[in-house]
């Protein structure tokens, strides 16, 4: 069958889905083409059942420390088939949301992989015998399948998980051995940690989240340690042998242990196989799609957004990319994303989120006498009864010449909530003597921000 249309999307992840969307809302008629889930990776496999995870292993720390709130637990236990059953029912029901949601905005779904036969012209083919199951011709087309897991060519690495089969799993295993540094690798050894499982981290530098302001990072790596997470530094698997379940995994120093399960957390690229860009004469500069500062490829009328582009993977910028895209092409705005003060965060337990530059970006880029850093570090309320170890810490990054607030960093509780509301000030050009006069709210970790002296 063959159908024209104004616009095709190709891949109804977050910024596929808000585009097509959007572009619906100004009279254009959309197709969206995704082989997979509707939802993209951030609601099928990755922000959202996470975040689902996380909010259950935390639950772990809280039970401990119920005690000295006067609770008295006795045989706590968890039962992971039964969460990974409920996350998965979770993902099933948002899956079926964002089809009900496409349908109300009238934009056509098409079940299917795409590929280009030409620059106007999409085929679609049978998720299971490739067979093809119609032709979609469109003015403008968005190219927005984002990113998969990255697996080494390694002996034995198909043996391994990436963090999409994570929550395909029926259970976790007893012990896991995790590779990987960033912030995938340090969500998913809390997470099991703390739904009891024994895990082991190896890390092929020197320390874990790469990039992250280095005071927060070097926290979060002495409270995963006494969380009993066992962090190898400087060490990385070489081969893997044994079978699902029963591993044993050699690594660069030549050491051996045994592990039950392997998580690779080594990184993610573009999805573009299959996509057959070539046919288009679609620009790929390391491995990833080149775009300009309006998502254009080097085709006129193909565009690209998300993670297939060289910019900001986050689900936040590809949303925006995907509006400001329909905008532009179907509205009457021209605006363009601001790519300045995004925040991010790692739902580590505790959580890491920073908005602006970090303190050895600062001094990377302004030198070391031109910035002030003010912090606090403090044991926060709701651990002062449990005596535990965990600590606050809060960070602002201050430019001396003009006192601007360059940076805002935090590990601790609600940190992602508390520095969500502080990139509102960072973007409009907050300086320190506006976070000085800001009255504070007692009592609060947030409150800290606006204390500092």
């Amino acid at each position: 069958m063959k159908r024209s249309f104004d616009l095709i999307v190709i891949g109804a992840g977050s910024g596929g889905l808000a585009a097509a969307k959007k572009a619906a809302s100004y009279g254009a008629s959309v197709a969206i083409v995704e082989g997979d889930l509707v939802g993209g990776t951030c609601v099928i496999r990755g922000c959202v059942p996470k975040k689902l995870l996380v909010c259950g292993s935390s639950l772990l720390e809280s039970f401990l420390s119920a005690p000295s709130y006067g609770f008295d637990f006795d045989n706590l236990k968890i039962k992971s088939e039964l969460l990974l059953a409920n996350v998965r029912k979770e993902v099933k029901r948002l899956n079926e949301l964002h089809e009900n949601f496409l349908n109300k905005a009238n934009v056509e779904l098409f079940k299917g992989w795409g590929e280009f036969r030409n620059s106007n012209c999409i085929a679609i083919k049978n998720r299971i015998n490739g067979e093809i199951l119609n032709e979609l011709y469109a003015e403008r087309i968005l190219i927005a399948v984002g990113g998969r897991p990255k697996r080494p060519s390694i002996e034995g690495a198909s043996l391994g998980w990436t963090s999409d089969d994570m929550f395909l799993l029926k259970s976790f295993p007893k012990r896991i051995t995790i590779v990987g540094a960033g912030y995938i690798a340090c969500e998913f050894a809390c997470i099991l940690q703390g739904l009891g499982v024994e895990v082991t981290q190896l890390v092929r530098g020197e320390r874990i989240l790469r990039g992250f302001d280095f005071e927060l990072s070097s926290a979060l790596t002495e409270a995963m340690k006494n969380k009993g997470i066992n962090l190898k530094f400087v060490e990385n698997v070489y081969s893997i042998k044994g079978t699902p379940g029963s591993l044993t995994i050699k690594t660069n120093t030549g050491k051996e242990f045994d592990s039950n399960g392997l998580l690779f957390a080594t990184g993610r690229q573009p999805f573009l196989d299959g996509l057959k860009l070539e046919r288009a004469g679609i620009e790929i500069l390391e491995s990833k799609i080149k775009v300009d500062s309006e998502s254009k490829t080097n085709i006129s009328n193909i565009f690209a957004i998300g993670d297939v582009t060289d910019r900001i993977n986050l689900t936040p910028v590809a949303i925006d990319e995907g509006r400001k895209f329909a905008d532009r092409n179907y509205g009457a705005s021209y605006r363009k994303v601001n790519y300045d003060f995004v925040p991010y965060a790692v739902f580590s337990q505790p959580e890491i989120a920073s908005v602006g530059i970090t303190e050895e970006k600062a001094i990377q880029l302004i030198g070391k006498d031109n910035i002030k850093v003010y912090r606090s570090i403090f044991r926060p309320l709701s651990k002062s009864l449990p005596k535990t170890d965990c600590k606050c810490i809060l960070k602002l990054i201050v430019d001396k010449k003009n006192n601007k607030v360059l940076g805002c960093h935090m590990i601790g509780d609600n940190a992602s909530e508390i520095i969500q509301m502080a990139s509102i000030s960072l973007m409009l050009g907050a300086k320190k003597s506006d976070f000085d006069n800001t009255m504070a709210l007692h009592p609060t970790i947030a409150e800290e921000f606006v204390t500092m002296q």
